[in-house]
Formats: structure tokens, sequence, C-alpha cells
């Protein structure tokens, strides 16, 4: 390749009489690109190779983490190197050694490498987090932002090498130097960090993970947690609306996550039933046996006024009853008589403190069914029936007037 040149250079000064110092340019820059041309070759054959190789081979195909590295182009990064190789080697037969053309090409082409070292661990890093998400413990410990803030360090890491060799300085004599502008790498980086460090500790605290229901107090998110990255949080709302909410905001304000109703075996109702206190009385022994007659769940509850049970509870009426006691007693006995209400968790049935509204009858009970749509619809019917029912017993409905 060196009698090439030489020729060459030859050929220019004697034949076309063009200055050496010319010629030698000439020389050097066309023996530069036949040397790229041959290594874009070399890559094109290693691989076409590579493709055909992967293509017939039914193992590689068959193999559950051939679809992961495909995806990411790891081979394709990795045959990157070969080209780069072949170029560093093939610069000692067109120049001299140790020349200024050898060395300043032979930086740039570990810049090359370099770069594509990085390209090959991005590639990886990315394989690792795709397996990852494959996992069920990806659910309550997403390592996206890990990975991430990984990435960030590789860039600045590689960023540093590829000047360091630019320059010739060691990446001891950057990094010494960057220390006094820390203060303005933490300002530019400054979204990434909190990222960062929220992300650590929503992991850590199990404060968060994917597929909760979270809603934040001002309203600008209420929905399924789809997405944990460095420097958002990506969530479904109600409505399919898309939020993106800043992790160190759920680190340092305050937000409400569904998960242990979702976890429980019921989701809460807590609703009240307002009486008109004008329609409250007390119950004469046959308005009690119309009652009981009337409301089959009402049936044994009241056997007389005196010394006898009068609701699961084994209460006793030392006095006639009222029309809204027995209406409580009845609300209670349905609830346990539903069978989608869990009868495991609190079924609470309380007067509350009558006010200008009315006299509160606080119903607080479990549904089991936990999807939003069907619990709204069992608590509606629930209430439905509970509402008509309160004339049965005399009662009426509070209802401001018009």
């Amino acid at each position: 390749m060196t009698d090439i040149v030489n020729r060459l250079n030859e050929l220019l000064v004697h034949k076309f009489g063009i200055s050496e110092a010319i010629a030698g340019t000439l020389d050097a820059g066309i023996a530069v690109i036949v040397l790229l041309g041959a290594a874009v070759g070399i890559n094109w054959i290693c691989q076409s190779v590579f493709r055909g190789i992967s293509r017939h081979d039914g193992r590689m195909k068959r193999s559950k983490w051939h679809p992961f590295f495909a995806k990411r182009k790891l081979a394709h990064h990795i045959l990157l190197l070969i080209p780069g190789l072949a170029f560093y080697f093939m610069l000692y037969f067109a120049f001299e050694r140790d020349s200024t053309a050898i060395r300043l090409l032979h930086r740039f082409d570990i810049i090359y490498m370099i770069i594509v070292a990085m390209m090959i661990c991005n590639s990886l890093l990315l394989i690792f987090l795709d397996i990852y998400t494959t996992t069920e413990k990806s659910r309550n410990h997403p390592m996206q932002g890990l990975v991430q803030g990984l990435q960030v360090v590789l860039v600045f890491v590689g960023a540093i090498i590829c000047i360091a060799v630019l320059i010739d300085k060691s990446p001891k004599v950057l990094l010494t130097g960057l220390g006094a502008s820390a203060a303005v790498l933490m300002l530019i980086f400054k979204d990434s960090i909190l990222g960062f460090v929220a992300g650590v500790q929503l992991a850590q605290n199990d404060m968060i993970k994917i597929g909760d229901w979270i809603q934040m107090p001002d309203g600008t998110a209420n929905g399924t947690v789809e997405e944990i990255t460095l420097n958002t949080v990506k969530v479904r709302n109600w409505d399919n609306t898309i939020s993106m909410v800043p992790p160190y905001t759920l680190v340092s304000t305050s937000f409400k996550n569904w998960r242990g109703m979702t976890e429980s075996g019921g989701r809460r109702v807590d609703k009240r039933i307002l009486l008109d206190v004008r329609s409250l009385e007390v119950c004469s022994e046959d308005m009690v046996s119309d009652i009981c007659k009337n409301v089959p769940l009402m049936s044994g509850a009241v056997a007389s006024f005196s010394g006898t049970s009068a609701s699961t509870k084994s209460s006793s009426f030392s006095e006639a009853p009222s029309n809204s006691q027995l209406y409580r007693i009845y609300i209670e006995r349905y609830l346990r008589a539903h069978p989608l209400v869990a009868q495991n968790l609190d079924i609470i049935i309380a007067q509350r403190e009558s006010s200008g509204y009315g006299l509160p009858v606080e119903v607080y009970f479990f549904i089991t069914d936990k999807v939003w749509s069907n619990y709204e619809h069992i608590q509606s019917d629930i209430f439905d029936h509970l509402i008509s029912m309160a004339p049965e017993f005399g009662l009426k409905l509070y209802q401001l007037p018009s």
C-alpha cells in the first residue's frame, strides 16, 4: 500500500507538475478514502454473513433471547467493531509509523470504536430492561428510571473519554476541570438528578408501582400508572387522557394510592340516607306486625316489645321500637343477605346527628366487586332498593322544599 502511494505521488509531481505538498495531501486523502471503502466493505460482508446465518439457523430463532437481541440490534452493533479494528491496522500499510497522519486517524478511529462500545452497552441495558419488564417483579419495582440514569452516565463518561482521546489528554484532567463547573452541570441535569433520587425513594418505600390507581389532590392525575421513567410518571386518567407527573412531585406532595382498596376484600361504600324527622314515630304492635308481614327479611325481628331479640346482634327492646330503628335493622339484614357485599368486612348502620337537612342514617359497607363500572351499578341498585323500602316503615325521605 505504501509503494502504491509513493508511485502515485511521483506521478502527480512529475507528470502533472503538482507541488509535493499538494500531491502528498491528495495521496493521503485517496488512501484514507480507499481504506474507508475497505472498512465499509468489510462491515457489509460481516452483516450479510450474520443475516444469512440468523435467517437459516432454526436454533437461533427458537431461542427465547433472540427477540430481545434482535429488537435492540445487539449483534449489528457488535459487528460494527470489526471495520473499526480493520481500519486501525490497515493504516499501517498506507502511512509511515509515528507519522502525524496515522496518529490523527488513529484518534478518530478510537473515537468511533468508543461510540460503538457505548451503543453496545446501551443495547445491553435496554435488553436487560426488556427482559425485566416481562417478570412479575417489574410491577412492584420498575427499573426504567434506573436504566435511564445509567444511560445518562454512559453518555457522559463516553463523551469525556472521546474528548480526552481527541485532544490527547488524560480523562482525569478533564474530570478535574469539570469539578469546578459541577454547579453548572447540576443545574443542567437538575430534573434528571431529582427524578432519579425520587424514583429510588418511590421504589424503596413501595409508594407506587405500575398498575396502581393514583389520584393527585390538584386533579392533575387520576388514573392508572402505565410507566415510570427517570423524569416522568405516565398516568392514564379515567377519561383516557394522559398525565405526565414528575417523580419528585409524588415525593414532595401528598397523593392518594388506591392499591390498598384493590388488594383488600372489597371496595368501600359510605353514603347517607336522609330521613324526614316528621315521619319518625313509635311503632304500635299492629304496625310492627304489618312490617313483619310485608317485609320478609323482618320476619322474627321483633317477637314482642320486651326482652326479645330484635336484630342480628341480639339487641332487645325494653320499649316499643321506632320505625327508624326497624328500618336500620332491615338495612343491616338486607346487606348481610346480599351476595355482593363483603361479609368479612365492616357493615355499619348508624344514625348521625340531625340537621336542617333531616336525620342522616349512615350506611357503611364493602362491595366485593371492585371494578369501577360494576361497583357503581351494584351500590346504586342497593340504595335504590333501600330508598324505595323506606315507605314500608312509614318513613319519608327529606327533600328540600322548593
